[in-house]
């Protein structure tokens, strides 16, 4: 028995011995390198998380960010005491006190976990955490584990030596993942409760800290039972080691779990701005690069990128934009139901599609309430995005360029195409360009212009019409008043007394796309524009006939907050006179007050001094209302993706589909008196711009001989004309005064 006991003791040593001795080989080949290189002190205080570039709105909030790894750091001040306490208490409760690793912890693991079979955790502490966070983990076959535990513990006793504790738990805060693409505490914060970390209360960190455990099981937003049982582990862990009282743990574990969940992947308010500005801010870091000769990685570098945007009245847009394209849709779909468009569409699809397009599979729509994933087939969702209402929204600075509000589109992860910058029929949105063209040359608000419908041969037999169809043969229209009621007769008689090239210089200066065709209906607003281009044409109304560029940027820093950029404030380009600007103005406040914007005043109830314009395209393909003060133009599209899909009826009017957007807006904004007082603001001009107002709308042709023989009006003749403009010949009989006035051939 004895001999037994002896050999048992004897081969209990050797075995032991042998641990031991493969233990320390194990450990000197990972020391010495045989698993890969270990970082030296050097490298480990050259640490340094990649950290996401943040765009910051003009009023301080976090629109988007841009990243290789969702990270944004946090500094040690910031940090709130409670969060330090709720890690150590749940992860490592004698940091303070080890060298990095912890013996106590391993034995804890080898005896309870291996001999007893019950789950005692890792057995890592917060330093060794921290090292598999910046370095990762190899895989070593079935020395996987053994390799990586000792590289762990090496790294993490030099990491000690080169940093204090409180550096070491800033870098563990600022690396640990968080679940979902989530890098860092300070992001974590922002995605699950929509405030800075230092903002956290405790209950909060308890959540924070709970799902470092396991990211997905205890994720608040897709597991929100199993989060809160385990913050309520943390929160008692912190009792447990005296953080909290016992009463504070318990009435805290009381409290419901309340999210404030904020993900810019799946829908960002600000998504194509921030997009834009994306583009922007490369162009920019290029230049810097180009000047300094030092790269900034837009995804890496945590530039923050402070723009002009206002995502208080961005939200008021937004949701202005969703309520009233809520309401329309139903109606276009019901249009589309009574007049059999549906079907038609179906009818003419079908027998283009594959037997793909027709199977059902699951596909994720577009819902104003929630992206849905839906089961139906390629072509029911072709029809969905057909006859879907699409809005864009712009809001601008016009002293300085500077956008207040960007809204390309409903949901710019589903819907990236840009409509601020898409091209559509512009329609009667124009004829301000058209009319402060007339200013220019010396026309006066209560000059007269013909009313009567007219066919021109020249233009294979045009003829236009007002949109109520009446004409006033034996009589003449005002100037000011056929601006106010979008009337198009006397605008065709404007266009030719002007003269083509007039207008074209004129849309140069605004950086308008060149005209199509000759036709005189460009003058009614054929031309496709952009709502970013028709918007800059209203600012240089409202600041004085000087235009700016759009400006998205105001200036970027270093994540230290050097700054890098900042924005020069450019000389605005002269495009029509002071006198010409306040004037049109004057005639576009008198549309809103009393023409076909005055719905304004009457269904939104706006007391703002506002000057705009509606704008209805043919077969009402596209609406558009563009209203401004001297400190804020705002304009807004409403449309399908295609100018196939459209209302049948008034619905589909500017008055009806896009103003009701700006006035949503505006009220809003009246509500508030900060923003009411910046950007509301009257435009003071003296009485005499308003002298207009004092000439009848209709005149009798009976006393207009004078100024019939002023306009040398002769449709046949000046349907010649023009032909004779477009074979460049120059020469006429008779130059009539209106013609030496305007200083044409």
């Amino acid at each position: 028995m004895k001999k037994l006991k002896r050999r048992i003791f004897k081969y209990t040593i050797i075995i032991v011995a042998v641990i031991v001795l493969l233990i320390g080989l194990l450990f000197s080949l990972v020391y010495f390198g045989h698993f890969g290189a270990l970082p030296d002190k050097t490298k480990l205080l050259a640490i340094r998380n990649e950290e996401a570039s943040l765009v910051i709105s003009s009023d301080n909030i976090i629109l988007g960010k841009y990243f290789s790894q969702n990270r944004t750091n946090i500094k040690w001040e910031k940090i709130p005491t409670h969060l330090k306490n709720a890690l150590i208490a749940t992860e490592d409760k004698r940091f303070f006190n080890h060298g990095g690793y912890d013996f106590r912890s391993y034995f804890r693991v080898f005896f309870k976990t291996i001999i007893f079979r019950s789950n005692s955790g890792g057995g890592s502490t917060l330093t060794q955490q921290l090292i598999k966070n910046l370095y990762g983990r190899g895989n070593y076959g079935i020395l996987t584990i053994p390799v990586n535990k000792i590289k762990e513990m090496i790294i993490a006793g030099r990491i000690e030596d080169v940093y204090s504790k409180n550096e070491l738990l800033l870098l563990y805060l600022n690396s640990v993942p968080f679940g979902e693409d989530v890098y860092g505490v300070e992001s974590a914060s922002h995605r699950y409760f929509n405030k800075t970390a230092s903002a956290l209360k405790i209950e909060e960190s308890a959540v924070l800290v709970g799902l470092l455990k396991a990211n997905t099981y205890f994720n608040p937003q897709l597991n929100p039972e199993n989060s809160r049982a385990r913050r309520n582990q943390v929160l008692t862990l912190m009792k447990t080691e005296h953080y909290l009282s016992a009463k504070a743990s318990d009435s805290l574990q009381k409290l419901p779990l309340v999210l404030h969940y904020e993900n810019f992947n799946l829908r960002n308010p600000a998504g194509y701005f921030v997009y834009q500005v994306k583009k922007k801010a490369l162009e920019i870091i290029d230049s810097i690069k180009n000047s300094d000769g030092k790269e900034y990685n837009l995804d890496k570098e945590g530039l923050k990128i402070y723009t002009t945007l206002n995502s208080h009245i961005q939200q008021i847009a937004t949701l202005a934009v969703k309520n009233q394209l809520v309401v329309m849709q139903k109606l276009l779909d019901n249009e589309f139901e009574r007049n059999g468009i549906k079907k038609q569409w179906y009818k003419k699809h079908k027998k283009l599609a594959s037997n793909e397009d027709l199977a059902n599979r699951d596909i994720t729509l577009f819902n104003w309430e929630g992206n849905q994933i839906k089961n139906i087939s390629g072509l029911d969702s072709l029809w969905y995005y057909y006859k879907m209402l699409n809005a864009s929204l712009l809001i601008t600075n016009p002293k300085n360029g500077e956008v207040i509000t960007w809204i390309g589109g409903n949901d710019f992860r589903i819907l990236p195409f840009d409509m601020v910058l898409s091209h559509r029929q512009i329609a009667s949105a124009f004829k301000p360009v058209l009319y402060a063209t007339a200013l220019e040359k010396g026309v006066a608000p209560c000059s007269y212009l013909e009313n009567e419908m007219n066919k021109y041969p020249g233009y294979e037999d045009w003829e236009p019409q007002n949109d109520n169809h009446v004409s006033t043969p034996d009589s003449t229209v005002a100037f000011w008043y056929a601006l106010a009621h979008s009337m198009n007769l006397p605008t065709i008689d404007l266009y030719f007394k002007l003269g083509r090239e007039n207008l074209v210089n004129t849309c140069k200066k605004l950086n308008f796309p060149d005209f199509p065709n000759d036709a005189p209906s460009n003058a009614l607003g054929t031309l496709d524009l952009s709502l970013n281009e028709i918007v800059k044409a209203y600012a240089t109304f409202a600041n004085q006939g000087k235009m700016n560029d759009l400006v998205m940027i105001k200036k970027i820093t270093d994540s230290n907050g050097k700054v890098l950029y900042k924005r020069k404030v450019n000389d605005p380009v002269d495009v029509f006179s002071k006198e010409t600007s306040e004037q049109i103005t004057a005639l576009l406040q008198e549309v809103v007050n009393h023409g076909t914007g005055a719905r304004i005043r009457g269904t939104y109830g706006i007391k703002t001094n506002l000057a705009g314009k509606t704008g209805t395209a043919q077969d009402f393909s596209n609406a558009w209302f563009i209203a401004y003060t001297p400190d804020m133009v705002i304009g807004t599209w409403v449309g399908a993706s295609t100018p196939e899909a459209h209302f049948y009826s008034r619905n589909g009017s500017g008055s009806m589909l896009a103003l009701p957007i700006v006035g949503n807006v505006i009220k809003e904004i009246e509500k508030d008196p900060l923003l009411r007082k910046k950007y509301l603001t009257p435009f003071n001009f003296p009485e005499d711009k308003y002298a207009f107002l004092q000439c009848e709308p209709y005149r009798q042709k009976v006393a207009q001989g004078f100024f019939k023989k002023l306009f040398n009006k002769n449709p046949e003749k000046e349907n010649e004309n023009q032909e004779n403009d477009k074979k460049k010949q120059k020469t006429q009989k008779k130059k009539s005064f209106f013609q030496k006035l305007f200083g044409s051939n």
